[in-house]
């Protein structure tokens, strides 16, 4: 039987979440994450460059107290480790994006209402994860063969995407939205932000609710694919855990950046799938083959540039 092993003290893990939740707070207290109001670019682009300089300086950060504590290979392990892990955690949760753009516009959900929804669809994702992320730690730990398990489950998924890439998927025949709707009263409209409203003494659903709903199943779902792919990299759940909570806060900046233009990246899916069956078949390898975390990083950041290379060369061209 192995023990779970992480160089983080309880200090450690405190201090990493009582900065999200002091991020957290100034988004929804101090820069009105929960009033309702139109993202523009520009403020979405700063906050795109603002997580990522946060998760450069948090990386920056762990190598130089593990090269004060551990010794310089171990810093450099690791800090590669957060590094290539947020690369893959990161660029995986892109595929959320276009799931967003789907949902926004299935629901016609007003720009200016669309930044709440996703802060608590943060919120969601985060407890969420910090959950899977546990579980999937104690089964590794527990069940080492598990990894193998995870592996194959990535290389299908990743074939599966690829298969499917062009194929939209229907929410007019989700089994879940059909169900809300058979046993919940819902209002035809949005009622402002609310989620939920009082008419005539009776308790009414919005479609708020619907949409929050929806965007909640779809990160549970996308982390089931990407929560095992960073296992390929590293079992320290400290690794896991903070390389997935930067790229989760950094995702909703990044789909008002770039949800106006979500068509033109339609290679990216492709891309996806790829990164999904590399990452499958090194874990699958490990037996005989071990692929080094810093070529790991290299060859998911080729795959991603390009991807998104050729889709806006392509949708130049038309």
């Amino acid at each position: 039987m192995n023990h779970i092993e992480s160089f983080a003290t309880v200090p450690m893990w405190a201090g990493f979440i009582a900065f999200v939740l002091a991020m957290l707070a100034l988004d929804l207290f101090v820069l009105g994450g929960n009033k309702a109001h139109r993202v523009s670019v520009k403020e979405a682009s700063s906050w795109v460059v603002a997580w990522m300089l946060l998760a450069i300086t948090f990386g920056a950060l762990l190598w130089w107290y593990l090269d004060g504590t551990s010794g310089r290979e171990i810093a450099n392990r690791k800090a590669m480790e957060f590094f290539t892990g947020y690369l893959i955690e990161q660029t995986l949760s892109v595929d959320n994006m276009f799931v967003f753009v789907m949902i926004f516009t299935y629901f016609a959900v007003p720009p200016e209402l669309q930044r709440r929804v996703l802060l608590y669809g943060v919120l969601g994702a985060i407890v969420m994860r910090a959950g899977m992320i546990l579980a999937g730690v104690w089964l590794v730990t527990e069940f080492a063969w598990v990894l193998y398990v995870f592996g194959a489950f990535l290389v299908l998924t990743g074939v599966k995407m690829l298969v499917f890439a062009e194929q939209k998927p229907d929410l007019e025949q989700n089994g879940l939205l059909r169900w809300l709707r058979g046993h919940m009263r819902i209002t035809p409209g949005f009622q402002g932000d609310a989620f939920f409203v009082r008419i005539n003494g009776l308790r009414y659903a919005t479609p708020m609710f619907l949409v929050l709903t929806m965007i909640e199943v779809s990160d549970l779902v996308f982390a089931v694919d990407s929560i095992p792919a960073i296992f390929a990299v590293t079992t320290d759940p400290f690794i896991v855990f903070t390389s997935n909570i930067f790229a989760i806060m950094g995702l909703r900046a990044l789909y008002f950046l770039l949800a106006d233009m979500a068509e033109r990246f339609h290679l990216l899916k492709y891309g996806l799938a790829l990164v999904l069956v590399f990452i499958g078949g090194k874990m699958l390898a490990v037996p005989w083959f071990h692929v080094p975390v810093q070529w790991s990083l290299l060859i998911v950041a080729s795959i991603i540039l390009i991807s998104v290379t050729l889709s806006l060369k392509l949708s130049s061209q038309k």
